[in-house]
């Protein structure tokens, strides 16, 4: 199963569409699970990846996807061992609090335009390490990730995405994920190979049996947004707000990267009705709900900062 984290401003069904993730599913064979913020908890229905009670272990939004993992595991008889989470912007914060605070559930996670675990704790905080200022050091990152449990080993793997244009969360915050998972894992700074993949840049990091751990894509020229590619003989969803056609696609690298899936046999034409049984889950009323289908909408064309500021401006949180 994959758990999907939308970005501000989107819904669970918009990011869903854009990315493409329950077509592939319906066409390779997983679950897929998509929860979904509430403008309740937070009015730009942004996970709330910096506040200290919605990010650790057995609080907060934290426990909440926790909770719908589990029941959708227990409802539909998931494997156990094949739980993985992918998210953009604050999705992609929010699954590396995910990643950070029940290591022991996932075998994979894949971070899009996100940033480090406890790498914020407050408003300000956060829009500052979104424009790669301040921040832990890596020292600190890596203190943050092993304390968040009790987990010892294994660790789940890491793949990273990030546009070199991306001025609303800038490349520093994918060098802090690295930064904060490459002790767990044991490996150094120094990526094992460095390659291309459909004209970008992957980055690879091996462990001492060649297996491997993390992974870092960085496309040139792209701003904030998911990677697409909508088009051709593996075309995967549509472009639209911070969901950007680029010619590569995150969604089928990713899933290539965790083993996850079978080959495709047949390409899905209506892959938006035909998973609801993959996404039922228990809803807890007052945190993040459980999308259970995929609506052909798109979300808001502004700039997500400029969305966020706005509001904190009219609550008076921030001049």
């Amino acid at each position: 199963m994959v758990v999907v984290l939308h970005g501000c401003a989107q819904s669970a069904a918009d990011y869903d569409y854009g990315s493409g993730w329950s077509q592939l599913a319906t066409e390779q064979g997983f679950a897929v699970l998509l929860p979904e913020q509430q403008r309740a908890n937070n009015p730009n229905l942004c996970f709330n990846w910096f506040v200290p009670g919605d990010i650790r272990r057995d609080g907060g939004e934290a426990l909440s996807i926790r909770q719908m993992i589990e029941a959708a595991v227990v409802s539909h008889g998931l494997d156990r061992t094949r739980i993985f989470i992918t998210g953009l912007s604050a999705g992609g914060a929010m699954a590396t609090v995910m990643l950070a605070a029940y290591p022991e559930v996932f075998a994979g996670g894949a971070i899009i335009a996100g940033l480090a675990y406890g790498s914020a704790a407050t408003i300000p905080e956060a829009f500052d390490r979104m424009r790669g200022h301040g921040g832990p050091s890596k020292v600190e990152l890596q203190r943050l990730l092993r304390e968040a449990s009790p987990h010892k080993a294994p660790w789940p793997t890491i793949s990273v995405w990030q546009g070199s244009a991306d001025n609303t969360v800038v490349p520093a915050n994918a060098d802090a994920i690295l930064a904060q998972w490459q002790g767990v894992h044991g490996v150094g700074k120094a990526p094992t190979r460095t390659e291309k993949v459909d004209g970008q840049t992957r980055q690879v990091w091996c462990d001492g049996t060649g297996r491997e751990r993390i992974e870092k894509y960085t496309i040139a020229g792209m701003g904030h947004g998911t990677p697409l590619k909508t088009s051709g003989e593996d075309g995967l969803g549509r472009a639209g707000p911070f969901m950007l056609d680029v010619a590569i696609s995150s969604t089928r690298h990713i899933t290539r990267f965790w083993g996850l899936g079978k080959p495709a046999t047949r390409r899905a034409a209506k892959a938006e009705t035909s998973s609801r049984a993959a996404l039922e889950a228990y809803i807890p009323a007052e945190k993040p709900r459980a999308a259970v289908h995929v609506d052909p909408t798109r979300g808001s064309a502004g700039g997500i900062t400029k969305v966020i500021e706005d509001a904190l401006r009219a609550a008076g949180l921030m001049r």
